[in-house]
């Protein structure tokens, strides 16, 4: 890793002109990446080596895989400075095909191999990708600036109103996110669906559901990435959008036999649920992943109650209904669970937690409750009476089956090996070995990528090695040269990899 270099020894550059035309001037860092290039190796972070056909040893890629990886991350960091500087994909492609920046070689370089409209086409591409990137995410000035947006993030969670069981279902979700996001600092984390899963208390299934129908359609989450292997998925967290609630609604009554409201007969008013929510996540993620509130034990409208009397202790019904999201009926019903088990006393109109309730230990507050609870000494023993004890156990089991019997799926199909091809050429039968990158042998190649006749010893000119290690034969139909074709499997596997 090469050590990092003061910007004070860096030689001074002049300023393309291009750059003065930018609604906002670039970074200083910015302005070093397109005029010297990475000189530092920010970008190149996993461009030179990958994962072996084992899943666990790493394998130097070739020197042309490589580089052109390295490139692409610097051209696309390029487009996002020059975006979030409210430059034009003109802009952007000038500045790249400038002769004297080094930031744009990449993109010189398919101009070179595969002609001016590949790469014009390329750097539209990349500019596409960055245009969403900024318009859907902060930039973060330090790491101080971070926890100010997770705070604000929070503050935001808290005071969204979460109706029925899926949106409840999907704060517990989001509220998981926002636990990973703090530890990695920054809304940009990694988690994969099971760990997210065991840290929420929900089955996986459900979890799918919650990202499809809520947090993802409602601009909560963002997936960057598709976990493969052993890597996670890669997860953006915003703000969401203000029709959070409409949306969730309107999911809510299409699943139902219901007509829709007339609002001449003054149908279906605005429900008191989304009036004040206020509740405190902190409980909620300390709490949420217990067997006691699993689906079949408190469930998440305790949870979520819970939250709400200890950020505002003695509410009554209506102020506990507008600050938790919750239905009348689920509350009493809820707040009959509570009370049975000690963690909820009740005087005269208001609502209060016991003492112990954030750890699950009841008290009896009076004798009209005392013959009908039975204060609760743990959570352990609410899940025992609830018969959801073991739950968090079972999946962790299950999910911990699911990853071993994966890797041994990928491990089985490394090993896999493909039939050879039989194709028909001047009236005889040629075998095309469908071989790995790795198992060529060493006597078949020769520079600049032909292949050696195994026969008469020769160079045949009908044959060559793609850059991924497999044979292409080159037909009279095809006009294009090896770099072509390099350049064009390059391309496709990129659209492929961003496409999954």
């Amino acid at each position: 890793m090469p050590y990092p270099i003061p910007q004070a020894a860096l030689p001074q550059h002049p300023i393309h002109p291009i750059e003065r035309a930018l609604q906002r001037p670039l970074p200083p860092a910015a302005s070093g990446l397109v005029l010297l290039g990475d000189l530092t190796g920010r970008y190149a972070a996993g461009s030179y080596n990958r994962l072996g056909s084992d899943g666990r040893t790493v394998v130097p890629r070739s020197n042309r895989q490589g580089l052109a990886e390295h490139g692409h991350r610097i051209t696309a960091a390029i487009a996002c400075h020059v975006a979030r500087a409210g430059g034009s994909v003109e802009q952007l492609t000038r500045l790249l095909l400038h002769p004297d920046h080094e930031g744009g070689r990449h993109a010189r370089d398919i101009a070179l191999r595969s002609g001016q409209a590949r790469a014009l086409d390329y750097i539209h591409r990349v500019w596409a990708s960055a245009v969403q990137i900024v318009g859907t995410t902060v930039a973060l000035g330090s790491r101080d600036h971070a926890y100010e947006l997770l705070a604000a993030l929070r503050d935001r969670i808290e005071t969204t109103p979460w109706r029925g069981e899926r949106g409840r279902t999907a704060l517990r979700v989001l509220r998981a996110h926002l636990n990973f996001a703090e530890t990695a600092g920054g809304p940009l984390h990694h988690a994969s669906e099971r760990q997210t899963a065991e840290e929420a208390g929900i089955s996986r299934t459900t979890l799918r559901a919650v990202y499809e129908t809520v947090l993802k359609p409602c601009g909560w989450l963002r997936r960057l990435r598709v976990g493969h292997g052993r890597e996670a998925s890669t997860w953006y967290l915003a703000m969401g959008t203000p029709r959070q609630h409409v949306a969730l609604a309107v999911l809510s009554r299409s699943r139902t036999t219901q007509y829709p409201p007339d609002p001449a007969l003054e149908e279906w008013t605005t429900p008191e649920t989304g009036a004040a929510p206020d509740i405190d996540s902190t409980v909620l993620a300390r709490l949420m992943g217990h067997d006691a509130f699993a689906h079949h034990g408190l469930g998440s409208a305790a949870l979520v109650i819970t939250s709400a009397l200890h950020a505002r202790p003695a509410q009554t019904i209506t102020d506990l209904i507008a600050s938790s999201s919750v239905s009348r009926a689920t509350s009493y019903r809820t707040l009959r669970r509570l009370v049975h088990h000690g963690l909820v006393h009740h005087h005269g109109e208001t609502w209060t937690l016991t003492p112990g309730a954030l750890h699950g230990i009841g008290h009896s507050a009076s004798h009209e409750t005392a013959a009908d609870s039975q204060p609760a000494r743990g959570w352990d023993e609410i899940a025992l009476q609830r018969n959801t004890a073991g739950t968090a156990a079972r999946r962790k089991a299950l999910h911990t089956a699911e990853r071993a019997l994966y890797r041994k799926t990928l491990e089985r199909l490394a090993e896999h090996r493909s039939r050879a091809v039989v194709i028909f050429r001047d009236g005889r039968q040629i075998l095309v070995p469908s071989v790995r990158p790795d198992e060529i042998p060493a006597a078949w190649h020769t520079p600049g990528g032909r292949v050696l006749d195994p026969v008469t010893g020769r160079s045949s000119a009908d044959w060559r090695v793609a850059t991924d290690g497999r044979l292409i034969l080159i037909t009279p139909a095809d006009q294009r040269t090896y770099d072509e074709l390099a350049a064009a499997h390059t391309q496709a596997l990129g659209e492929w990899e961003s496409a999954s």
